[in-house]
């Protein structure tokens, strides 16, 4: 497999792809992009134009970053013209499977094949290629060019060397790879947003708290320390001298009698109702700029770990 990519083939163009396309200019590689809608091109560059705004905001190069992208429609020409292939189509196994077939027989030998894919491990997919070896999953966290969490998920037939060189070119692309060792639905860290949504959406739906509250209390309470320590780490600090240890002995049973509380909500229409109209008011036509601010944010916040030492590859494993 190769070391750190040069040029790098994106193969859809939606907002996955685009986000990807932008890290990949800001770090100084060629990008080849495919979409097969001619249409497509125009959205990417202007999504592109916008992505490295952020990314390079006291930066004249941006001009000369887009000029190394090259948009094609047809996935073959883009992936053989590079040495790292990231696919980032419609979540659909049909239609990956057609397409890491297309993308195998273009692609040199040596070059890793990696999905985007949320939810699918490369179990799903792999067996349509004639060298499955090379198949992962590089799980970005949206936006990919802003979030550094990038789950690397391999495959029943997927190759150490493979593993191994999608982590070190996740690193290259200043991104903070964690190796999942198991295939699982969603992965392991969309599992776990799943399993906070579904009591979220149980406490609002049985009216202990409002959408607006629940989520005002998550992002001014754990979330904050979250953000900068994972969960167990920060459960470990807040036991003081005996840790961890001393949680789960003094604290761990009361924790079990609230998991045996925990709900099991039914996703009805009257649920989806409230979760929308509670969310709707909470906005209030604002999510434009919402989203802006909050991007704006997250790059602050990445600094602020960066300098305090708690950047996100601190820890990762290899």
């Amino acid at each position: 497999m190769r070391g750190a990519p040069a040029t790098l083939a994106v193969i859809g163009a939606g907002s996955i792809g685009g986000s990807w396309v932008a890290l990949a200019l800001a770090h100084g590689l060629t990008v080849h992009a495919a979409d097969v809608d001619p249409a497509a091109e125009a959205r990417l560059r202007a999504a592109v134009a916008d992505h490295l705004a952020d990314l390079l905001p006291d930066s004249s190069v941006n001009p000369a970053a887009l000029d190394r992208l090259t948009v094609h429609t047809d996935p073959a020409i883009a992936a053989a013209a590079a040495d790292l292939v990231i696919e980032a189509g419609p979540e659909r196994l049909e239609v990956k499977r057609a397409l890491f077939a297309v993308l195998d027989e273009a692609a040199a030998p040596d070059v890793v094949l990696a999905s985007s894919s949320s939810g699918f491990g490369p179990s799903a997919f792999q067996d349509a290629c004639r060298r499955p070896d090379r198949v992962v999953v590089a799980h970005p966290f949206n936006p990919p060019h802003l979030v550094p969490l990038v789950e690397v998920v391999a495959g029943r037939r997927t190759s150490e060397d493979t593993v191994l060189a999608t982590m070190a070119a996740m690193t290259a692309l200043g991104r903070s790879p964690v190796r999942v060792r198991a295939e699982l639905p969603g992965h392991v860290v969309n599992r776990l947003q799943a399993a906070l949504w579904r009591e979220a959406y149980d406490l609002i739906g049985r009216g202990a708290i409002s959408v607006a509250d629940l989520d005002r209390a998550v992002a001014n309470g754990p979330g904050l320390r979250w953000a900068l320590l994972g969960p167990i780490a920060t459960q470990h600090l807040s036991g003081g001298p005996g840790g961890l240890r001393h949680v789960l002995e003094h604290l761990g049973p009361p924790m079990v009698d609230w998991w045996a509380d925990l709900g099991e909500p039914e996703l009805s229409p009257e649920l989806a109702e409230q979760l929308v109209a509670g969310v709707e008011a909470e906005f209030d036509g604002h999510e434009r700029d919402v989203l802006g601010r909050r991007d704006r944010a997250l790059r602050e916040l990445l600094a602020v770990k960066q300098r305090a030492g708690l950047d996100a590859a601190d820890g990762s494993e290899r």
